[in-house]
């Protein structure tokens, strides 16, 4: 039973439009906080919290980089999440459907 309310807890944050965002930019490649504050138009903040949630749950991992933190996916062990994902868009369509470009690019 332990088992299915971890895996319920952890796909409760899917549920989430803004956290299910962000797992769909992560799939290709790891993301700076002020990426997504960038892309998602969000504080630092409301991403932070976000963040915070999804790190506390294992499905993602943070790197600090100076002032900096990075965030990259941590579902290998996660099958139930990986299959969701695997349904969801990759950076370049979830960032298509934004009207966003890569950041740092000029629109």
């Amino acid at each position: 039973m332990d088992q299915i309310k971890d895996a319920a807890e952890k796909l409760k944050l899917l549920g989430d439009k803004t956290r299910l965002t962000i797992l769909c930019l992560l799939k290709d490649r790891e993301w700076c906080v002020c990426e997504l504050v960038e892309v998602l138009s969000i504080s630092q903040p409301g991403i932070s919290q976000h963040m915070r949630k999804l790190k506390s749950h294992g499905i993602v991992n943070e790197a600090r980089r100076g002032q900096w933190v990075y965030y990259s996916l941590r579902v290998q062990d996660k099958p139930y999440i990986q299959a969701v994902l695997e349904y969801m868009p990759g950076t370049t369509d979830t960032l298509s459907l934004l009207n966003k470009k890569e950041p740092g690019q000029i629109l």
